[in-house]
């Protein structure tokens, strides 16, 4: 008899799943039995995704969007419901560092940008899919968060702002959620090898506290299960809860 996985029958839907935390989280999930519906803008990397979830017997839909698209995401939630009748799993993983320079020297339309994608797009991706993450008997939203949301660097003001907003969005959220079957969690990886922790020091990031994709994936699975009893939590990669 084939083994019941932890996620079985559920659909999940993971931003950024092209590479870094989102492809790996969305790898995790779906070694779990859910179905995953890879979003980035890149199509070549959703493929790389999506080819190593089925050689490991997993399943997944590749879903190209560009999350800048405000209006037109919108429609997410409907197009979601009439192709897999259901969501209920959300990790929002998309993200983008944005120009390293003094505030004082920084351009308005970098700040636009980089807000767009880490926040605006997540406040829409919460209208459209609300709705389907209530209908689930266990509806699950993972932010990712940053220490630079939380402690300010010098030059690294227009994302650790927009991650600051993303916690702060994530659990405004959660407690108007909170009556209902929804849980709603940050996780705040800390430093991670990806290729926007190689932008963010781009001389290299030497501290022994560095952590591959890989190993923060299981924290996404423990929160995104129907048994997770965390709620409105900003979670650390050991399990802790940062307040």
């Amino acid at each position: 008899m084939k083994p019941v996985k932890r996620l079985d029958g559920k659909v999940a839907l993971v931003t950024g799943a092209s590479r870094g935390i989102g492809a790996a989280v969305a790898k995790a999930l779906a070694n779990e039995g859910a179905h995953v519906v890879l979003l980035a803008r890149t199509k070549s990397g959703l493929e790389d995704t999506y080819d190593a979830i089925n050689e490991a017997g997993g399943s997944s839909t590749i879903f190209p969007f560009d999350l800048t698209k405000i209006d037109e995401l919108e429609a997410l939630g409907p197009t979601l419901l009439e192709r897999f009748k259901r969501l209920d799993i959300w990790v929002a993983n998309a993200g983008r560092l944005g120009t390293l320079t003094p505030i004082s020297h920084s351009k308005i339309k970098d700040w636009r940008d980089v807000y767009t994608l880490n926040v605006l797009a997540n406040v829409q991706m919460i209208r459209t899919l609300e709705p389907l993450l209530k209908a689930s008997d266990a509806g699950r939203a993972i932010f990712v968060g940053s220490d630079l949301g939380v402690h300010p660097m010098p030059f690294y003001g227009e994302y650790g702002v927009s991650k600051a907003a993303v916690s702060f969005l994530a659990r405004s959220w959660a407690e108007e959620v909170k009556h209902t079957a929804i849980k709603v969690n940050i996780v705040q990886p800390g430093a991670v090898d990806t290729e926007l922790l190689a932008e963010a020091f781009p001389g290299g990031y030497h501290r022994p506290d560095l952590r591959m994709p890989e190993d923060i994936a299981p924290l996404f699975v423990e929160l995104a299960l129907p048994t997770c009893s965390h709620h409105g939590a900003i979670i650390k990669p050991d399990g802790s809860v940062a307040r």
